[in-house]
């Protein structure tokens, strides 16, 4: 989509095109209908029976005989009927009556009383009609399709004229088929917290203006994917019952200048009228980037929306009753004037669920799902760490799929188990057959995964491995923590990173060559190397320096190309991320050249069942004098 003056200057002129296109197409609709009406109309005015045209002469003569069984008067139009079922048409004087004109041709009265004679009324409002409709047909037509035409005409310049106006979505605060609560939110308990007092600002506002507090004019949640932030938006105003308008941040950026701001200026107007409301601003980056970053010019469309926003936040005509929330997952890269107070006065960080959340988070998404005697959520939340509140509706929703798929009436654990899979890798590929070989070359891949991070002291357990093909792994071994932490050590990264490479050694080990499986590993190996050196000072060379944000953006805001380090620094920093790689490699090396008759069992049990769960695989390594590691219970 082009923005800005370029934008501006490309989209006037598809404007004519595309309404010309429709009027050609109205036009060929037209002519069309039009054909079809004329044969229409033949069709019905050619269906009659042929008569004769005879002089008046004649058909005294006829009477005079007795051939004619019925004639029929309409105005100065005679049509006879014969004896033998045909019709002969004639006429008469128009001032004259029949029986006037048939005895000047030597007609009886006593001739023409063998006749039926009918006379037919040509008078009144539908006989005009009837005489008229040839004519009108063919004008009320060309009237309609004027009047078609500007119509859509008239249609496209409203639609014009409205291109500025907010397309703001509006939920009622009585329609109770949408109304959200807090109850309807499970964790995030500081989040929701936090947004009680904005509920108790708009419900009862003279308790904080009389101690002199104002109602906060902005709160912006942030977090990650699916953490539930346009939920809690929702919910903050099913609780406080006010409108809440809500749109995107990219729904006000168009292709022509100017749009974007006026949208901004209709959108708070509105909610102004009906105010108390809450405005929300799903995904703001996307207007709300940091500016002046020479993208786009003085110009940007995109920066004068973010402008219009700033203004209507916080400029001169302060309002009290109108509260912004936003949403964004890059908080990092939004405007410092967007996000200083007097505009988002507050900042709900919404962290992926801990446990005790994810159990509550299924308890939530299970009430309409029937379960078997057998399921334990406090399983499956112990199972998903690092799952957002998205993905535990995802897993649920699928466990209910997989149970309706063959045909039970409730949902079992082993069926939520296999979604926890689902969600993570996709589903599985039986149909993607391995030969002989590879199957063993996989086998061997994934049981070094899970002997390396069995023996290291600091990487996560083993809670099953499997060669079957899900999503685009060729085999995977799923390994989750004894515990979950917030912080990461050294070396726990270490161990991770010789984990990686379990795979990668096992296979040059074991078939004396590497194939394309290890791919994804030395990536997130990589990835996680460079991160620990440039990121988090874990590098003794370099020091505790910190050259890039997340996602390789480097400290200042430069862009991502550029380099706010020497080249020196750069090829320090290539040098110890290859020594890191290295050393994990060797440390992997070293484990499973020590338990090479451990790798040779699990493998051979993975080519043998396909599948290890975490009971069967700690009794391969346990014969093999390998101590699996356990959860240490505290007491309290």
């Amino acid at each position: 989509m082009q923005k800005g003056g370029k934008g501006g200057g490309k989209g006037n002129p598809k404007m004519p095109k595309i309404f010309g296109a429709n009027l050609a197409s109205h036009i060929m609709t037209a002519v069309l209908i039009f054909a079809l009406i004329i044969v229409a109309y033949n069709f019905v005015a050619s269906d009659t029976k042929e008569v004769k045209n005879v002089s008046i002469s004649e058909l005294a003569k006829d009477v005079m005989s007795g051939t004619v069984t019925k004639i029929e008067v309409s105005g100065q139009n005679l049509i006879a009927t014969l004896k033998d079922g045909s019709q002969i048409s004639s006429k008469k004087e128009t001032e004259s009556s029949l029986t006037d004109t048939f005895s000047k041709y030597g007609v009886t009265p006593a001739e023409l009383s063998l006749a039926d004679i009918t006379v037919k009324n040509e008078s009144g409002f539908w006989y005009v009609v009837l005489n008229l409709l040839p004519i009108l047909i063919p004008i009320l037509f060309i009237i309609f399709f004027f009047y078609f035409l500007t119509r859509q005409a008239r249609g496209a310049g409203m639609q014009a004229f409205s291109f500025g106006q907010s397309k703001a979505r509006i939920t009622d605060p009585n329609d109770k088929n949408q109304k959200v609560t807090f109850k309807d939110v499970a964790g995030v308990k500081e989040a929701k917290q936090e947004l009680m007092e904005i509920v108790d600002f708009l419900k009862n506002p003279k308790k904080f203006l009389d101690i002199g507090a104002r109602i906060p004019k902005g709160v912006i949640l942030t977090g990650a994917p699916g953490t539930g932030k346009t939920l809690l938006a929702r919910a903050v105003a099913g609780e406080a019952s006010v409108p809440f308008f809500h749109l995107s941040g990219s729904e006000f950026v168009e292709m022509f200048v100017g749009v974007g701001a006026s949208r901004v200026r209709d959108l708070f107007k509105m909610a102004k009228a009906a105010a108390p409301a809450i405005v929300f601003i799903d995904e703001i980056d996307a207007v709300g980037r940091v500016r002046g970053t020479g993208v786009g010019g003085g110009n940007d469309e995109r920066e004068q929306t973010l402008n219009q926003i700033l203004v209507e936040m916080d400029g001169f005509e302060p309002n009290e009753k109108v509260i912004v929330m936003a949403a964004t997952n890059r908080s990092d890269v939004l405007d410092p004037a967007l996000m200083r107070p007097g505009r988002f006065d507050r900042r709900v960080v919404l962290d992926l669920p801990d446990r005790a959340d994810r159990e509550e988070i299924l308890s939530l998404h299970s009430k309409k799902k029937p379960f078997a005697e057998d399921v334990n959520l406090k399983i499956i939340a112990e199972r998903t760490p690092g799952f957002s509140g998205a993905d535990l509706y995802s897993l649920m929703n699928e466990g209910a799929i997989l149970a309706a798929r063959e045909d039970r009436k409730k949902v079992a654990q082993f069926d939520l188990i296999r979604s926890i899979e689902k969600v993570m890798l996709g589903p599985e590929r039986k149909s993607h057959l391995l030969t002989v070989e590879e199957k063993r070359i996989v086998a061997y891949h994934e049981a070094g995964h899970a002997l390396v991070s069995s023996v290291l002291p600091d990487a996560d357990p083993v809670h099953k491995i499997s060669i079957i093909s899900r999503g685009r792994a060729g085999g995977y071994t799923l390994m989750l923590p004894l515990e979950e932490r917030k912080l990461e050590s050294r070396q726990s990264f270490y161990d991770d990173l010789a984990g990686l490479f379990g795979g990668y050694t096992a296979e040059k080990l074991v078939m004396g060559d590497i194939t394309t499986g290890p791919s994804n590993d030395l990536q997130v190996a990589t990835n996680l190397a460079r991160a620990m050196v440039t990121r988090w000072g874990m590098s003794d060379a370099i020091g505790p320096v910190a050259l890039e944000n997340d996602g390789g953006r480097l400290i200042g805001g430069g862009m991502p190309h550029e380099k706010s380090y020497s080249e020196s620094m750069s090829s320090t920093i290539d040098s110890e991320v290859k020594r890191i790689l290295e050393e994990a490699r060797n440390r992997a090396h070293e484990v499973l050249a020590r338990h090479r008759d451990a790798l040779d069992a699990v493998a051979n049990k993975l080519i043998e069942v396909e599948t290890l769960e975490q009971a069967d695989y700690e009794d391969i390594i346990k014969a093999h004098g390998i101590i699996p590691k356990k959860k240490v219970e505290v007491k309290k």
